[in-house]
């Protein structure tokens, strides 16, 4: 018995001897390496955690560099800013993991690989915890120190293998927005730096605003279908029906499916068919199955073009909010493409946003004057972008409001200072020809931090979406990837952050503003009524004054308003009320000390039902009527007298006119003023009050007298084109 168990003991031994050994010669080789290349065994540094020296271990090995050699060039060629000992352990780490990173997209399919996965979630958490002060729990630890121990002669098993590499970290581990938004921009199709923040909030809204490995897995796998299934469009059929420029690149397709059409509408005309996005245009082929030839809407020249929600319906009729309207300059009628659907209007809305998207990414490129090469990047920042979008709404569902802003142009448009991240783009974009032209100079730290890379194109190249020989790729850069650069922040993540803090601002303020939204005319009456209390009460005040009801006070204020435009202190008037306004304000700021405000407390006008607020509105759009119509009548009869219908009232109106102009020619404005003041303001006098309404009365008499300018209504051109 004891010789058999001295025999198995002997044979498990040599299974095990022999599985380390195959674990061994594979973990060694990678796809493309020589035969038999190798690595050192690995040796953890000291001043990094388990987690960081894990990752750090596995960047190394797909450099098939040694750590200490790693380590030598970071020492060598960054920067001493970089290299201080407070950040030394993740600069170190971040500039392992850029260059890991690097080599690993090269390969078309990295998305797919469980491995890249793992390994750039695993950066993030390591980002969180470099130093060797942040250790791993004491499970993990043992966990790791075991397998290190039993493949003594390789890398770790962790290392070499995805199953172990998931155990070391606790499927509880999440990484927070910093880390993300550090780390994923490193990979231009998973984030851009400008709405990485966005995509954070995106993946993390269910989990307390942290990032699960699961999450993450779920939206990079959804990324990998979005490419594939873009890599499908590019078929020969499809690329031939639409006549596509060289350049040009299918984003989306919808319309293909009989249960979900896509309709355009031009006037009271509709028909199905297949509506198609590039980079450059629209396409809608009309037909079901079998197309017509397709008509190009065109989102990249200036035809002051308009792309908005609009309401469509048939015959015309302007019933259901699903579609999206076109209209150029080049175009008699606009466009209505309509995306019907049971609940909501989240097709619509993904339309419209990446129509958008690709509309004011030519916007850019026009308004900074932006090459060739800069602005196929500028658009290519645009097509990830939309790829992102997709991925995210086809994995999580969620509505469009939370995901929107993950396109980075229409982000900066609605952005308050998007102004400030389109010309910190555009600056960033111009240094894309000096790259190409440096080349020899990346050994120096200054000239490796000028240098841009067109990453957006060299991320859709090695996705195989476009082809890579119009792309200059500089592979010396390896501490520069994607938007990120090790130990330093991009210009771009300041000015998004500037930008967030004013947005926080603005939302704040938005939602006091939701808050005191009231419903119904007469209560909105009610509180604006209130608002305006102060300046009704001071005209108030006036009318009392200028009707003469106490004369002592009228007396005293019409002397002292003459004095003082005699005196030409009117022209301080204005001012002097500025700085009462501005010290009332600060009285206020210094009394209050951030007490909240009391609500303004309005009397609430009786209720009214639906029939009643309807008379109400009809009532008030008759009285606008009426405004406007008297307006037009006095245009009418100005346009009259302009051309001398009744010559009598133009000869009074000219002898009028030219004793105006010669008072204001030789008479000082501040007299004028004077004259004016105690016309208007003296009518209502007892002494003059006869002679006032006399005047007046002789003044509407003329004024009726004079006929109105004709006006001829002419029917609208009811012509429709297809």
């Amino acid at each position: 018995m004891e010789n058999e168990n001295a025999m198995g003991k002997k044979n498990n031994g040599s299974e095990i001897k022999s599985l380390l050994a195959l674990k061994s010669l594979f973990s060694f080789k990678r796809n493309g390496d020589s035969e038999g290349a190798a690595t050192p065994p690995y040796q953890p540094l000291p001043f990094l955690s388990p987690l960081a020296n894990s990752v750090v271990s596995r960047c190394c090995k797909i450099l098939q560099v040694q750590i200490e050699e790693m380590q030598h060039q970071f020492d060598s060629d960054l920067l001493d800013d970089v290299k201080q000992p407070l950040v030394y352990a993740r600069n170190f780490l971040e500039f392992c993991s850029f260059q890991a990173l690097q080599v690993e997209t090269i390969r078309p399919d990295y998305l797919s690989d469980k491995d890249f996965r793992r390994l750039m979630f695993d950066m993030m958490l390591a980002w969180e915890a470099p130093g060797d002060g942040n250790q791993m729990s004491s499970q993990e630890t043992a966990a790791s120190d075991k397998r290190e121990v039993e493949d003594e002669d390789s890398w770790s098993l962790f290392y070499s293998d995805s199953t172990n590499m998931a155990v070391q970290v606790d499927n509880k581990k999440t990484v927070g927005a910093d880390s993300f938004s550090r780390i994923a921009p490193a990979c231009a199709i998973v984030a851009d730096i400008i709405t990485v923040h966005n995509l954070f909030d995106v993946l993390a809204s269910s989990s307390g605003h942290r990032l699960h490995f699961l999450v993450y897995d779920k939206y990079l796998r959804s990324l990998e279908k979005v490419i594939k299934a873009v890599q499908n469009f590019s078929g020969p059929q499809m690329v031939s029906n639409l006549s596509l420029a060289k350049e040009e690149i299918i984003l989306e397709v919808d319309g293909t499916v009989p249960t979900q059409p896509v309709l355009k509408h031009i006037g009271i005309s509709a028909w199905p068919g297949r509506l198609t996005l590039t980079n450059y245009a629209l396409y809608f082929e009309s037909g079901m199955g079998l197309y017509d030839k397709a008509v190009r809407y065109d989102l990249a020249s200036d035809l002051k073009q308009i792309i908005k929600p609009e309401l469509t319906g048939p015959l015309g009729a302007r019933l259901f909010d699903k579609a999206v309207m076109y209209k150029s300059s080049s175009m008699v009628d606009p466009a209505y493409f309509e995306f019907p659907e049971f609940k909501g209007s989240s097709r619509r809305d993904y339309w419209l946003d990446i129509c958008l998207e690709i509309f004011h990414a030519h916007n850019f490129a026009r308004k900074y004057n932006l090459k060739e090469g800069q602005q196929s990047e500028a658009l290519a920042r645009a097509v990830l972008g939309v790829y992102r979008y997709r991925a995210v709404r086809e994995a999580f569902k969620v509505s469009s409001s939370n995901y929107k802003t993950l396109l980075c142009f229409n982000l900066a448009e609605s952005l308050p200072r998007g102004d400030a991240i389109l010309e910190t783009l555009a600056s960033r974009l111009t240094l894309l020809n000096s790259a190409v032209n440096q080349r020899g100079l990346l050994g120096s730290p200054t000239a490796r931090r000028q240098v841009i890379h067109p990453v957006s194109r060299v991320s859709l190249c090695r996705l195989g979406i476009i082809s890579c020989k119009e792309v200059n790729i500089v592979g010396e850069a390896t501490t520069l990837v994607g938007d990120v650069c090790v130990g330093e922040v991009n210009p771009l993540e300041n000015a998004v952050k500037q930008s967030m803090k004013n947005i926080g601002r603005a939302e704040a303020a938005q939602a006091t503003v939701d808050q005191v939204k009231v419903e119904g005319i007469d209560t909105n009456l009610a509180v604006m009524k209130e608002l305006l209390f102060p300046l009704i009460g001071s005209i108030n005040h006036l009318q009392l004054l200028a009707q003469w009801k106490d004369p002592w006070k009228s007396m005293l204020f019409v002397v002292f308003i003459s004095y003082a435009i005699i005196r030409g202190w009117i022209n301080f008037a204005l001012p002097a009320l500025l700085v009462v306004l501005a010290v009332i304000i600060l009285w206020h700021r210094i009394v209050r000390k951030g007490r909240p405000l009391e609500p303004l407390k309005i009397v609430a006008p009786p209720p009214k039902n639906a029939v009643e607020q309807l008379l109400l509105l009809q009532e008030a759009i008759s009285q606008l009527e009426a405004l406007i119509q008297s307006g037009n009548i006095i245009l009418l009869k100005v346009r009259a007298l302009i051309f001398a219908i009744l010559p009598q009232a133009t000869d009074r109106t000219t002898l009028l006119l030219v004793i105006m102009a010669l008072a204001f020619a030789f008479v000082p404005l501040k007299y004028l003023i004077l004259l004016a003041f105690l016309e208007s303001f003296t009518s209502n006098m007892p002494l003059r009050r006869i002679s006032s309404e006399r005047d007046l009365r002789r003044f509407r008499e003329w004024w009726i007298r004079i006929p109105a300018a004709p006006v001829q209504l002419m029917k609208p051109d009811d012509k429709k084109t297809r």
